[in-house]
């Protein structure tokens, strides 16, 4: 018998099919995406499945001696690419202008949630390397692809690990670039933005201080702490940021009201208020290490609303429980002046037509160069000292 016929794979249309428990037993799961509570919600309130363009495909591994669950990658059958944040536009363009079907094609990702998390989940007692299993579980995607005439694979931000191991397997990667926040142990704000120069401590200082003279003041809740008519409140706010793009919100009350039952550990949500009345919000989710920024919106501009609610309130949240990363979402070179590095991403991507997949190589060696120019430039914008040349003061009363 061969190594790979002790193993059964396939594929399910819905998480449910297998017991929670099994599933967050998963390495993997520690980011919250990825937890079976999260999939049932989105599939629960009709955040995917139907007319969304995301169909459930998730792709699953078991032993086949006792039906031990042994890996899994979350995967979708897509009939567009929106909610991905790795533009594929021209591509399926392309195919169109060639007279071939881009779509469906198959994404592992996180729906409508750009962030760097594993792609794979597996058992860490199953005797397997991680590298194994994830090689099985591409085998029977790709050939799964090439017999129902899907045109591509598409990894969405897998983590570095699984980079160098998708790279190995034949993948083709794709660079692109997000500004994340990283905590250096700051006591505080202030011991924060110590470490700015001084122009640009000033600047934030200045941002702060117009949204609190405004006479916005915040609260940060828990998923615990947010009740169903709390959602109510705010979820014409974040709605408003996707009514002004011309298109319905990708997550509703519904979702986020069930993931406030079944996992509120997760949730935290930030809600500037006027008075009594709730006039900005930033909806984020956490891990045990990270925080990640996610749906903002506002009942009307306020100067300088936006940097405080969706950035400064989420780095101080960070500093008080000691995360150690803030990602706050894709795109955003105004990111780099409130304290946000350029932290290079990627994607993986498997394509069925070889035309095409040599074109697509061509196509990513060039841009990744684009990429690597790019993040280089930018660091010459980073608002951080430099130690050994910048002696600015800290002075408060120099920066009123």
């Amino acid at each position: 018998m061969s190594k790979a016929s002790a193993y059964t794979a396939r594929f399910i249309n819905s998480v449910s099919d297998v017991k929670a428990a099994n599933w967050n037993a998963l390495l993997g799961t520690e980011y919250p995406f990825h937890r079976h509570e999260f999939l049932s919600a989105l599939e629960d309130s009709g955040c995917i499945g139907g007319e969304t363009g995301w169909t459930p495909l998730h792709l699953v591994l078991e032993r086949r001696s006792d039906e031990k669950l042994i890996a899994v990658m979350p995967l979708y059958q897509k009939t567009n690419s929106e909610g991905e944040f790795v533009f594929d536009f021209a591509w399926a363009r392309a195919y169109y202008q060639a007279g071939l079907e881009y779509f469906p094609k198959l994404v592992a990702a996180v729906p409508f949630t750009p962030v760097t998390c594993s792609c794979f989940l597996y058992a860490s007692d199953c005797g397997e390397t991680p590298e194994y299993l994830r090689s099985q579980l591409i085998h029977v995607a790709t050939e799964q692809a090439k017999a129902s005439n899907i045109s591509s694979l598409h990894l969405l931000f897998p983590t570095t690990e699984e980079q160098t191991n998708l790279t190995s397997l034949g993948l083709l990667m794709r660079k692109d670039c997000q500004f994340h926040w990283h905590n250096a142990d700051y006591t505080d704000f202030d011991d924060f933005l110590s470490t700015f120069k001084s122009k640009k401590r000033k600047e934030v200082r200045r941002e702060r201080r117009k949204v609190s003279e405004a006479g916005i003041s915040y609260k940060v809740l828990s998923g615990t702490q947010m009740t169903d008519e709390l959602w109510d409140q705010i979820a014409p706010l974040y709605s408003r940021t996707f009514m002004l793009r011309g298109r319905p919100p990708y997550l509703t009350p519904k979702f986020f009201k069930q993931l406030s039952r079944a996992l509120p550990e997760s949730i935290v949500v930030i809600i500037g208020y006027l008075d009594d009345t709730a006039v900005a919000t930033a909806i984020c989710f956490r891990s045990d290490t990270a925080l990640y920024g996610r749906y903002w919106g506002s009942a009307g501009d306020f100067d300088s609303l936006h940097f405080e609610t969706c950035y400064y309130q989420g780095i101080d949240y960070c500093i008080r429980e000691k995360l150690a990363l803030f990602e706050p979402g894709t795109q955003g070179e105004h990111k780099i002046a409130r304290g946000f590095r350029p932290t290079q991403t990627a994607s993986a991507h498997w394509i069925s037509d070889s035309r095409f997949a040599a074109a697509i190589d061509n196509y990513l060696q060039e841009e990744g160069r684009h990429i690597d120019s790019y993040m280089q430039s930018l660091q010459q914008h980073v608002p951080y000292k430099d130690t050994d040349a910048d002696h600015d003061t800290n002075n408060d009363s120099a920066e009123a």
